[in-house]
């Protein structure tokens, strides 16, 4: 099975490198390429499932227990949380954010050995499903919200610079980006809560080692629950709040890239 999760990847990891191809030629001629874009997404989306399905039936136990294979599973959440709506005019801009990630991610879980025969973890199976499934939904709903403050900031600067053809591209009121925002956020942090609450109940029965890894995540939380305090408390929006958004991103990209390979599997 794991030859045919293999065989599986490429026309995954086409339907993704299209779409970030398309997306980017529609910022140049709008309305003629965000069909391809919109069925690269969906069918890369369905061979990246195919191939998860495969390394399913293929496995011992979970499948996604190594830093390679989680980060297959996470580029899958990540597309699919874009799929609920980031498809539909006008967020299909967040493709230009989207796309280019889980195309350059899959290329990164491949070359690490994450698409192929799914390795044996040490951890028990229900403890990865829970601990593991948890924080990669939180943080796939941390990267949609990223794209969203970046498309903030983006269409911030084009208003207020009275940009020509801002009416060409059509993107959402900074008032809807704004929201979608602190409603990703809403409901990504209670998964990393629940995550993070697993993994520390795993420690504490094992008498287990603190790693940088816990260290982070639990800091990315403090970022998160700030943002959503600062936001819904004390009514802070706009640029300032989309910029504590991509902080937070830059720590998810610190732990699931930089960090997880070499300190917590």
């Amino acid at each position: 099975m794991g030859e045919v999760a293999l065989l599986l990847f490429w026309p995954a990891l086409a339907g993704y490198a299209e779409a970030a191809v398309a997306y980017a030629g529609d910022t140049v001629r709008p309305g003629r390429l965000v069909r391809y874009a919109i069925w690269g997404v969906r069918l890369g989306w369905l061979a990246q499932t195919a191939l998860l399905v495969a390394q399913a039936a293929g496995a011992d136990g979970f499948p996604w227990g190594s830093w390679a294979g989680s980060l297959n599973l996470f580029v899958w959440m990540c597309v699919g949380v874009y799929l609920i709506w980031g498809c539909r005019a006008p967020f299909r801009l967040l493709g230009l954010v989207v796309m280019p990630l889980a195309a350059l991610l899959l290329v990164l879980a491949w070359a690490a050995g994450g698409v192929g025969e799914p390795a044996r973890s040490e951890f028990g199976d229900v403890f990865l499903a829970f601990h593991v499934g948890l924080i990669l939904a939180a943080f796939a709903g941390f990267t949609l919200a990223a794209a969203l403050a970046a498309l903030y900031l983006w269409q911030e600067r084009r208003l207020k610079r009275r940009a020509a053809g801002v009416l060409r591209l059509r993107a959402p009121s900074l008032e809807t980006l704004d929201a979608l925002t602190v409603r990703t956020i809403a409901v990504a942090l209670p998964a990393l809560t629940l995550g993070i609450g697993i993994g520390l109940a795993r420690l504490e029965s094992e008498s287990a080692g603190f790693d940088a890894i816990m260290g982070v995540t639990l800091l990315t939380w403090v970022v998160y629950a700030a943002f959503l305090v600062l936001r819904l408390e004390a009514g802070r929006r706009g640029r300032r709040a989309a910029y504590l958004a991509l902080a937070g991103f830059a720590l998810v990209v610190l732990v699931r890239v930089v960090l997880t390979p070499f300190a917590h599997f």
